[in-house]
Parts: C-alpha cells; structure tokens; sequence
C-alpha cells in the first residue's frame, strides 16, 4: 500500500500472541507466549509475508511475550530484527513515542510495526485517528491495527485507520 504525499508513516500496532494466564508467574513481564500463542503468531506473521508486508522498523515492549512475537516476525522475515523500546511496556507514554517517531521520520518514514500491549496499543491507536481514546476498538491477542500518520507533531486526531482486524480474520 503506497502512502499519500499528506501522510509519512504507515503504523502496524501488533499485540502480542496468546500468553500464559495472568497470576502464573510471580512477575508479570516474566508471561511467556503459549504454544497455541507461538503457533498461531507465526501463522499470522506467514500470512503478513504472504501480503507483501514488511516493516523498515519493528519496535517492541520489553515483556517477555511481547519479544517472543517481535522475534517471530523477523523469524518469517517482515523486519530485519527488532529493537527493545520501554515505552511499548505497559502504562508507556505515547508523546515518549511521538518523540521517537518525530526523530525517526526523518530519516525514514515508511513502514513501522510496535508490538505491545492492550489496552495500551489501542489507545494509542484511538488517540491518532480520533484524538481521544474511549477504548472501544476490540483489540485481541495477534490482532492488528494499521494506521497512516503524517508528521509526528501533527499525528494525534489526524492519523488514518486502514486496518483493524482480530486474527482470524487474518489468517
């Protein structure tokens, strides 16, 4: 998908595979993926091959599941590797993104993929396109929301969502 002369970036938000239950680990950032979750996020990151998808940057949270799914998409190569970035954690702060994205823009404003967290990443994603968040958007686990942003500055109510979709209507 090519982006318009307005719009710079286009956004893969991706949530991590299917984890281990909450309360089965004594610290949270510890939850690995699943087999099922493992299986199921390599399907979907084959499926994204298969749509000519990749990704000039993948971010992601510092969790141990959010890793396990940025390293399976560069596995099924849709990026060159990933980078570690705190912000994508739990509770992060968007303008801490917007910042990032302000610098990295510069450079290279194509295509960028941040896995992470709900209610986090779809938060994020609601505030680009409608300024707000009421978190509404149904977001699973291996689901995806693509959105094209234009400047970093000017990205919040004025981004554009192509893409929200649970993952089996990917796969």
């Amino acid at each position: 998908m090519e982006l318009s002369s307005k719009y710079a970036t286009q956004v893969y938000f991706i949530r991590h595979g299917i984890a281990a239950e909450r309360g089965t680990y004594v610290d949270d950032h510890q939850r690995p993926l699943v087999d099922k979750g493992i299986q199921k996020t390599q399907k979907i990151a084959q499926r994204l091959v298969s749509l000519g998808l990749h990704f000039d940057m993948l971010l992601t949270s510092p969790l141990v599941r959010a890793v396990q799914t940025a390293k399976i998409l560069c596995e099924a190569k849709l990026a060159l590797d990933y980078q570690l970035f705190p912000p994508l954690a739990p509770e992060g702060c968007l303008q801490n993104w917007l910042s990032w994205l302000e610098s990295w823009q510069s450079e290279v404003p194509k295509s960028l993929a941040l896995v992470g967290h709900k209610p986090d990443l779809s938060q994020w994603a609601q505030q680009l396109v409608q300024g707000n968040s009421n978190d509404r958007w149904v977001f699973k686990k291996a689901g995806i929301i693509g959105l094209t942003l234009p400047d970093a500055q000017s990205a919040i109510g004025n981004s554009q969502l192509f893409w929200l979709a649970p993952p089996h209507l990917i796969l």
